[in-house]
């Protein structure tokens, strides 16, 4: 083995909090408690943090559930001193709402933005070949029967989403000598990439893009961001990849556009719904291969996830500073 191991990627750097927007230090439970054994409790220990049970001496929560966001909720109304909440992956669309009265109220999340950009850039690279190869009709082929592919050298690739995961794409992207270009919401060039607009000149780039990589968050502005209309602009020999939210997506309209031939393939390893309810025609569909959300497997992100909990809480006992700083109000 190289020894090779994944590293953060961050398009912020740490934020740090003084005065009254500090959280006070304190006692940490990792929530929501059950049987299993949680190896966020020995991270917190040996990063110098004192944990306890959920009570009126909490000051900070390390949460481990993507699912029960009630009992979250329900510390955190319970016991109004909690200041900061370790959020468990990147995307926090499940929480953003509901946490936002709690992030005006000065309560500081941090999830793991950033912390699994490698392996899900990796992901997205291994999802545009596949759909360019036409990867899908190869391993269900029973006979010797040639046919078409495209070829990733020299492409145009748009990347939706200034991210980790999307500079740890750009980076991946180098030895194929393609032509990039990062789509935003604010002003301001991405490193690495050719060029970059803001979302209002998403329909000009897209209309060129032989590759549409969407690593963009979940929230209202994106839902859908790819519809009837945009997949009817893209080239027919283009592929759509979505390593980012299914709901980014219509799926409806994805369906449609790969049997009418509107673009050449699609690689989602997010879907909407999710789970993809078994019987759906995406399964089954030739220029489609799908990924059952598994861009970043539990062994890689452990970890990943290890170094970002113990970071954080040495900024919430010491520094101040924090890694991952996530705001529920904007949904990312």
């Amino acid at each position: 083995m190289s020894g090779f191991t994944h590293q953060a990627v961050l398009a912020d750097g740490p934020r740090r909090f003084e005065g009254e927007s500090r959280p006070t230090p304190g006692p940490i439970a990792v929530l929501p408690v059950t049987e299993k054994p949680q190896p966020e409790r020995e991270v917190v220990e040996s990063a110098g943090g004192t944990l306890a049970p959920l009570g009126p001496e909490t000051r900070g929560i390390v949460y481990t559930s993507y699912r029960d966001v009630d009992s979250l909720i329900e510390a955190l109304e319970q016991y109004p001193e909690i200041r900061w909440v370790q959020l468990p992956f990147a995307g926090i669309d499940v929480y953003a709402k509901r946490l936002a009265p709690h992030a005006e109220r000065g309560v500081v999340f941090t999830s793991g933005k950033g912390a699994f950009a490698q392996p899900v850039a990796e992901h997205a690279l291994m999802l545009t070949l596949a759909a360019q190869r036409q990867l899908p009709v190869r391993l269900r082929a029973t006979g010797w029967h040639r046919g078409g592919g495209r070829s990733l050298f020299g492409a145009n690739v748009v990347i939706v989403g200034a991210g980790g995961i999307a500079l740890a794409l750009l980076n991946l992207l180098q030895p194929f000598g393609v032509t990039t270009t990062v789509v935003r919401r604010r002003e301001g060039a991405v490193a690495g990439a050719d060029r970059t607009v803001t979302t209002d000149k998403f329909a000009e780039v897209l209309a060129d893009a032989d590759v549409v990589v969407l690593a963009a968050a979940a929230t209202d502005d994106t839902r859908h961001l790819i519809d009837a209309d945009r997949l009817a602009a893209m080239k027919s020999t283009a592929v759509l990849v979505n390593i980012a939210r299914g709901p980014l997506v219509d799926t409806d309209a994805l369906v449609a556009a790969l049997d009418a031939g509107e673009i050449y393939g699609a690689g989602l390893d997010v879907t909407d719904p999710e789970p993809l309810p078994d019987g759906h025609p995406l399964w089954t569909n030739d220029r489609c291969i799908i990924t059952p959300h598994t861009a970043d497997t539990p062994e890689m992100t452990r970890p990943l996830m290890a170094v970002r909990v113990a970071s954080n809480v040495r900024g919430f006992l010491d520094t101040g500073e924090f890694v991952g700083v996530a705001d529920p109000r904007v949904g990312y």
